[in-house]
């Protein structure tokens, strides 16, 4: 069975809850005690992040699947390419950086995305693969996650996933949103980690893109 890590991000902003966190807490539910699942929360802090994600995938799992939130999203999106830029909400996009000042422009996953978003889909999940997982945390972790596996020389094939919002949250917003259970959530997290076991490592990481 393969060592697979899982992230999941902390409230932020006017959100007290993160449809991430809500969706991994539902997946551990149906964990069984062979599992070789490893679990973090992190804060949504671009340096502290970087710092611990760095740390984590030291141990060289075979699989990691990054997860996050994604306001207004109508589906499981499947990110696909990490670009090497990141920056804030409030920043303009001139002032964005370079996440690593020598690194590759991207990177793009090397796990056969489509193929899960159209198991997804089979299995009543909305789900699509996505080419744009935004400037600011969740397309650092997704970019990072590929780095730090090639420069440390790690097996670790990497994804990211944003998930809708959970209908908790969108009922204390007081606006219509859209919105998925986070136990469909939680389903498409074990429906795609299933599939890790039909994923044979080769001994090329994950393409960059120049």
């Amino acid at each position: 069975m393969p060592r697979i890590f899982i992230s999941a991000f902390e409230p932020y902003g006017g959100w007290s809850e993160n449809s991430s966190w809500l969706a991994l807490v539902e997946f551990t539910k149906q964990l069984g005690p062979d599992a070789k699942v490893t679990t973090r929360l992190y804060p949504v802090d671009f340096d502290t992040v970087a710092e611990r994600l760095r740390k984590d995938l030291v141990a060289d799992y075979d699989f990691a699947l990054h997860l996050g939130q994604a306001p207004g999203a109508a589906s499981v999106k499947l990110e696909a390419i990490g670009l090497n830029v990141g920056g804030r909400s409030e920043q303009r996009p001139e002032e964005f950086r370079r996440l690593v000042e020598d690194g590759p422009v991207a990177y793009r996953s090397a796990l056969p995305l489509a193929e899960w978003s159209c198991l997804l889909r089979a299995e009543g999940i909305p789900a699509m693969v996505s080419y744009h997982a935004g400037s600011y945390l969740c397309n650092a972790t997704l970019y990072l996650s590929h780095f730090f596996a090639e420069t440390m020389k790690l097996k670790t094939k990497s994804t990211f996933m944003h998930l809708p919002l959970d209908f908790s949250q969108t009922l204390k917003q007081g606006k219509e949103l859209p919105a998925m259970p986070s136990t469909m959530s939680g389903r498409a997290l074990q429906l795609v980690v299933n599939r890790f076991q039909l994923v044979k490592h080769e001994p090329v990481h994950a393409p960059e893109l120049a």
